[in-house]
C-alpha cells in the first residue's frame, strides 16, 4: 500500500490525486506514471497600484513512482509553470512592479525526488526533494494553492510506535520556495531546520500533537526561530449527524540562530464549531503576537489558507495579530445532482494584539465542484477592506483542474 506519510494535502483545495497507469522498467519493478494539469485565471485590484493584475497560468506537473521492492521505493516529479497571455501582473521576478503581486512565475523543474524506506509498516524513512504538511499547516506545509510548490531537500523518519500515535522528525537544509528558482528569494540554502511532531489520537477527545520546529535560515535571518506547541482537535457526536467541532492550540516562539531579536512571542488558536448533514459553521479566534518591533512568523506555513485568502497578512505585523472569523461551508451529498458541490463563505476582523488598533475586514468565498474524480473546478473571491494596515484589495480566482 502507498503512503505518503509526508504528502498529505487534506488543507488544500487543489490536492494531485493522479489515476495511476502501470507500466514495468523490464527488471520488475512495476512503475505507476501520472500527470497532473491545472490552469489558473487570477485578477487583482490593488488600491495602491496603478494597474490591475491579470495572471492566466497553466500547470504541468508529472512523474513516476515505483511500487515497494523490499520496501524501497522512489519519486521523481517535474513541474513547469507556463504564462497564457499578457504578462499583465508582477510574478516577482519580471520587474512589473506597477501591477499586483501574483507569485506564480513561469518555469520548469524538479518538483520532487525522493526514496523512500519501509523497513515495517511502522517505520518510514525518506530522503530528497519532498513536500511536508504537519498538522492543519500552520507551521509546516507545501503551498499547495500556488501553482509552484514549496518543497524541502530533507532527511525524515517517521515511526508509529502504537495505534494510534505517530512520530515525525525531519532535517531540511534547503527549501525551494514558490517564487521559483530566478527569484532572489526563491532558495533558501545552507539552513539547519530541525522538526519533531508527535501526534496521539485519543478515543473520544481527538488527535492531540506536540511540536518543535528549530529553524535556522541564514538567507532569511528574521524569518530563524524555535517554536514550541499543543495542539488539539477533534469532534464529538451529538445526535444523527451532528457533531461538535473543537480545535485549539498554543505555542510560544523565541528568536534562534542568526535572528537579530530578541523576543518570546505567544500563538493561541480557539475554534469551535458545529456540523450537520452538509453543514459545517466555526468561529475562531487566532491571536499571533508582537511586541511592537517583531511579530511571530510562520515561514514555512501554508500561509494563503489563514487570515484571509487576500494575503495581507503573509508576514505578521510588528504589532502582532488578532483574527476573529467565521467560516460557514455546505457541501452537497449523496442523493443530489450536485453531489460534491462545496459552498463556503468566510469572514474576517483583524486587529493588533500589542495596542489598540484595527487593521481591517475581510470576505471571501468559494465554490469548488467535482465534475468528475479527476477533474475539478473552483471559483474563489477575496474582498480586504483595509483601516489601520496596508490597503483595500479585492482577487478573484477561476480555476481547473485535471489529473490522469
Amino acid at each position: 500500500m502507498k503512503t505518503h506519510l509526508l504528502s498529505l494535502t487534506a488543507a488544500s483545495l487543489a490536492t494531485l490525486s493522479p489515476t495511476a497507469a502501470f507500466a514495468d522498467d523490464g527488471n520488475g519493478l512495476p512503475i505507476d506514471p501520472y500527470l497532473d494539469l491545472r490552469y489558473r485565471l487570477e485578477v487583482v485590484d490593488q488600491e495602491n497600484l496603478p494597474e490591475d493584475a491579470t495572471a492566466s497560468t497553466l500547470r504541468i506537473r508529472g512523474g513516476v513512482e515505483t511500487d515497494e521492492w523490499n520496501g524501497l521505493s522512489a519519486l521523481v516529479e517535474g513541474e513547469a509553470v507556463v504564462r497564457i497571455g499578457p504578462e499583465d501582473f508582477n510574478d516577482t521576478t519580471n520587474g512589473l512592479v506597477q501591477f499586483p503581486v501574483v507569485a506564480d512565475p513561469s518555469d520548469a523543474l524538479l518538483n520532487r525526488a525522493f526514496v523512500r524506506w519501509r523497513p515495517d509498516p511502522a517505520i518510514e524513512a525518506v530522503a530528497g526533494r519532498q513536500k511536508v504538511n504537519l498538522d492543519n499547516q500552520r507551521w509546516i506545509g507545501s503551498v499547495d494553492w500556488r501553482q509552484n510548490d514549496q518543497t524541502f531537500d530533507l532527511a525524515q523518519l517517521s515511526v508509529k510506535p502504537v495505534e494510534g500515535a505517530s512520530i515525525q522528525y525531519f532535517h531540511a537544509w534547503r527549501v525551494n520556495r514558490i517564487f521559483g528558482p530566478d527569484s532572489p528569494n526563491g532558495i533558501w540554502r545552507d539552513n539547519d531546520i530541525h522538526a519533531v511532531n508527535a501526534s496521539y489520537a485519543i478515543p473520544s477527545v481527538g488527535a492531540v500533537s506536540a511540536y518543535g520546529y528549530f529553524l535556522d535560515i541564514p538567507d532569511a535571518p528574521a524569518a530563524s526561530s524555535q517554536t514550541l506547541g499543543l495542539r488539539l482537535a477533534g469532534s464529538q457526536p451529538v445526535s444523527g449527524s451532528t457533531k461538535i467541532l473543537y480545535a485549539a492550540e498554543y505555542a510560544n516562539q523565541r528568536d534562534l540562530g542568526p535572528n537579530p531579536g530578541n523576543f518570546s512571542l505567544d500563538y493561541l488558536l480557539l475554534e469551535p464549531g458545529v456540523s450537520t448533514g452538509g453543514f459545517t459553521a466555526k468561529v475562531g479566534l487566532e491571536r499571533l503576537e508582537g511586541n511592537g518591533s517583531t511579530g511571530l512568523q510562520t515561514p514555512l506555513a501554508t500561509l494563503h489558507a489563514f487570515n484571509g485568502w487576500a494575503d495581507k497578512f503573509l508576514a505578521t505585523p510588528p504589532n502582532g495579530l488578532r483574527d476573529f472569523y467565521g467560516d460557514v461551508s455546505y457541501r452537497f451529498g449523496d442523493g443530489s445532482p450536485l453531489k460534491g458541490l462545496l459552498l463556503r463563505g468566510i469572514v474576517h476582523d483583524f486587529d493588533a494584539t500589542e495596542i489598540e488598533l484595527s487593521y481591517g475586514r475581510e470576505v471571501n468565498l468559494l465554490v469548488v465542484y467535482p465534475i468528475k474524480k479527476n477533474l475539478t473546478v473552483l471559483a474563489k473571491f477575496a474582498q480586504y477592506e483595509a483601516e489601520g494596515f496596508s490597503v483595500d484589495t479585492t482577487k478573484g480566482w477561476l480555476q481547473v483542474q485535471v489529473s490522469f
